[in-house]
């Protein structure tokens, strides 16, 4: 996993959150094991208690099971990923929701940008990414 950390936001929820977007990529699976809290430390260059923190929030929410002995592990259920899909993007709708209104853009402007995005993409084009 390599990552590059913002100051505006707290480490431990950036790990979380690149771990929710692998879920719902499909680059962890349901019961992928996860990176132990020291490796995951190590490869990040961060505090061993700051993955903790993120492990742990990942389990209270239902995300990962730790297992006695043989590590945390995405859980085990197809739904996770969906449920995960759809947190993430209720979070970038509300994001660009909220961008295009103080841009001063109207929902029918937002909603035509969106539509002429995809239309892009669906041609091959692409669109720039941030």
């Amino acid at each position: 996993m390599d990552m590059k950390f913002t100051t505006s936001i707290p480490i431990y929820l950036q790990i979380m959150d690149e771990i929710k977007r692998q879920i719902a990529t499909g680059v962890l699976k349901p019961g992928d094991k996860l990176p132990s809290q020291r490796e995951l430390a190590a490869q990040l260059k961060v505090n061993a208690n700051t993955v903790q923190r993120a492990y742990r929030e990942m389990e209270v929410l239902g995300l990962v099971e730790t297992l006695r002995g043989q590590g945390t592990f995405v859980r085990r259920s197809q739904a996770i990923v969906e449920e995960t899909r759809r947190e993430l993007l209720s979070r970038l709708v509300d994001d660009f929701a909220c961008a295009m209104r103080s841009l001063g853009f109207d929902r029918g402007e937002a909603l035509e940008l969106v539509r002429s995005a995809f239309e892009r993409i669906e041609a091959g084009e692409g669109v720039e990414e941030q």
